[in-house]
């Protein structure tokens, strides 16, 4: 009797504890998506002296409708899954190398990650210095010093070479997250496994799949996944460095506030929440979680 009313009173602790979080979650993220969902079905002014005016599903309708919006996401698909594998792979691999001992290696690790730590504008800013087809460092090395082309190229306002560059930038700013992540884990296998494994004859590449990628894969599932979501999402470095990559974020953002089109921009973004929650669920699916055991 006493043990039941014991955990009724610890039941009703943890609810009141629980209590202001829930609140702030409902507040700050529960009310924006139900407002979002809401505005989608409407054809919403700017102006809030404007009465908007109730439309069903035609924000939708002319969301999947139109060819722009295909292009846009085959553009965010492939930019997120090439930055997605490019970080990740890279973090693998520098968190493999810093993982054994060498002198200077705490400093070398504060270096790896001051690409992640240095605010976004800062880093966009010299990106576009280098890659000035004016003055930037790269057409300079490339034309005058190697000769390797004539004209200096407009690597910003070709689709191509804009796209290429947002990516390469992508990977160089979002890597150290995964490096972080893999060392930690990395450091918690015990070396006897490796030894072990060398008795048996195995190699580098044996060992890897044997040892090292079972203990890293619950680390690696959860940074494939954030880095997905937070990629598929991104607008400020691709908008920033260009206007030639035209990724769902941007093109949610210009249907919103550069025409002025707030319920189908709402409608856009609950088709990105479907097809990144589909995403997620798919990668949650196609690994194991089970596999470090």
């Amino acid at each position: 009797m006493f043990k039941v009313k014991r955990e009724t009173s610890d039941g009703k602790l943890a609810l009141i504890l629980l209590l202001p979080s829930t609140l702030l979650i409902l507040l700050l993220i529960g009310y924006p998506m139900l407002s979002n969902f809401y505005i989608s079905f409407f054809e919403q002014p700017i102006n809030p002296e404007f009465p908007a005016e109730f439309v069903g599903f035609e924000n939708y309708i002319e969301t999947l409708t139109n060819i722009d919006f295909y292009k846009s996401l085959g553009i965010t698909l492939l930019y997120t899954l090439l930055v997605v594998v490019g970080s990740t792979g890279l973090g693998l691999y520098v968190a493999i190398l810093f993982n054994r001992p060498f002198r200077f290696r705490k400093v070398a690790r504060s270096l790896i990650i001051l690409s992640y730590v240095t605010p976004s504008i800062s880093l966009i800013f010299v990106w576009k210095y280098m890659f000035n087809s004016g003055y930037g460092i790269i057409n300079y090395i490339g034309g005058d010093i190697l000769h390797l082309f004539n004209q200096p190229p407009l690597w910003f306002d070709d689709p191509t070479s804009a796209f290429i560059l947002v990516v390469l930038f992508a990977i160089w700013r979002y890597f150290p997250y995964a490096f972080i992540a893999f060392l930690a884990i990395l450091q918690t296998i015990s070396p006897t496994l490796y030894e072990a494994a060398e008795m048996d004859g195995a190699n580098v590449w044996q060992k890897f799949k044997a040892v090292t990628l079972p203990a890293i894969m619950p680390v690696m599932l959860t940074v494939i996944t954030l880095r997905t979501i937070w990629m598929f999402y991104m607008f400020e470095d691709v908008y920033l460095l260009t206007n030639k990559v035209n990724v769902l974020g941007v093109y949610l953002y210009e249907t919103a506030f550069a025409f002025n089109d707030l319920g189908k921009a709402s409608a856009i973004s609950v088709i990105l929440f479907l097809v990144i929650s589909t995403l997620i669920i798919a990668i949650r699916k196609k690994v194991n979680l089970n596999a470090s055991s």
